[in-house]
């Protein structure tokens, strides 16, 4: 097996290669991009696409004639379909951007990918172990030759490269714990999340069997469709939010696996507005030898976004902002502290994977297998919040227990 030393100087070497040279090869190569889901993170990452060099959005497919009509606003030459398969006929596009709610990931990407297309998956990348196992199939099918990259923009980060640099035995020891927290607050009346119904969000406008897709059948419901974070049908809520991009960080930069259990409580203590998902809770994921714990509210932001990585020798800090080391006086009293000074473009992700379709040997710095293992744990949060009790991973079967 691997020392985690050997595997951190192999990712610190590959990711300071991405960070550092973009369109090594292949530069004026046009990317042709499309796009499902062209709502509010949709059209941030379309944007984010169109602003990296030689590119253009020849497509776009959403269930919602509103969304149609928004993004001619970024994109006036894109083609527009009111089903995402038709855009995936078009034999011009090179590459999809994914930005559906999370209980059609699955039906999205392994389609994109039987059409032979490049993919740029939002997170969490599967909603269900099901999904992760269906998306892996595809993934395998279609070979080396298309690039998979998923919406972890933490791993394309400057932080990232410091944190490998501090992630060494003689800086940190022995590292038992990761202690991570998410929090935020919202004006009173203004609900974390809460969409606004519009008047022409009805049977007319929204192709309600293509929103719901695999997940249970129900009557037409705007508030569902506008608001569907709120909805166990359709998210997992905070966790598969947030808490999958602060576990993609450490679980690239230390080569984590999926945890041996996970343990979640909280509830909805705060906003009594319809939503199913909770507004307040606590995550426990035991890995091998190492709890990583997350807490995440959104009554008060003044916890903020953070992570805490607790060796014998030192410590990490992580912040959205910032990232420093700290020695143990006890056990390095003459180690000095340090700051991470590693920058790079917010459309460092996003660029990264237009380089990786470029350069067909460039590996992008979110593979496919940190979004499954991330998706697994997240997943294994939300089951153990539901059915309130531990989960454990069944490595051998694949399987939540």
């Amino acid at each position: 097996m691997q020392s985690r030393r050997n595997f951190i100087g192999r990712v610190a070497t590959g990711l300071a290669g991405t960070l550092a040279a973009s369109n090594v090869l292949g530069a004026n190569e046009r990317i042709r991009i499309g796009i499902i889901g062209p709502g509010a993170r949709g059209s941030e990452i379309l944007r984010q696409a169109l602003a990296c060099p030689n590119t253009e959005c020849i497509g776009a497919a959403d269930v919602y004639t509103r969304r149609l009509d928004k993004v001619k606003e970024i994109a006036p030459n894109a083609k527009t379909y009111s089903d995402y398969r038709r855009l995936l006929e078009d034999k011009e596009i090179d590459a999809v951007l994914i930005a559906t709610p999370q209980h059609l990931h699955a039906e999205c990407f392994t389609a994109t990918l039987d059409a032979g297309k490049h993919v740029y998956q939002e997170k969490t990348m599967a909603f269900t172990v099901e999904h992760a196992k269906r998306m892996r199939a595809a993934v395998q099918h279609a070979g080396k030759q298309r690039i998979v990259q998923i919406g972890h923009q933490l791993t394309s980060t400057g932080q990232l490269t410091d944190a490998i640099s501090y992630l060494k035995p003689e800086l940190m020891g022995k590292i038992t714990m990761i202690h991570g927290q998410m929090y935020r607050n919202t004006p009173h009346g203004k609900p974390q999340w809460t969409n606004p119904v519009y008047p022409d969000m009805t049977p007319e406008n929204i192709d309600w069997k293509g929103f719901l897709g695999e997940a249970p059948q129900r009557p037409f419901d705007a508030n569902r469709y506008a608001n569907w974070r709120f909805f166990w049908d359709y998210s997992g809520g905070n966790v598969t939010e947030n808490l999958c991009h602060q576990l993609s960080f450490w679980y690239k930069a230390m080569g984590l696996g999926i945890p041996k259990s996970v343990t979640m409580t909280g509830g909805l203590y705060l906003w009594k507005d319809g939503r199913e998902v909770p507004d307040t809770m606590s995550v426990s994921m035991e890995h091998d030898e190492m709890l990583f714990t997350w807490d995440s509210g959104f009554g008060n932001e003044r916890p903020g976004v953070s992570e805490e990585v607790l060796g014998d020798n030192g410590t990490i800090s992580h912040t959205m902002q910032s990232i420093r080391y700290t020695p143990e006086k006890k056990t390095r009293p003459e180690g000095n502290e340090m700051v991470g000074m590693t920058r790079a473009d917010p459309r460092a992700h996003m660029q990264n994977f237009l380089d990786a379709i470029r350069d067909s040997g460039t590996q992008p710095n979110c593979p496919f297998d940190l979004g499954f293992r991330v998706a697994i744990a997240c997943r294994m949060a939300v089951e153990s919040y539901r059915r309130q009790r531990t989960m454990h991973w069944d490595a051998a079967r694949e399987e939540i227990v």
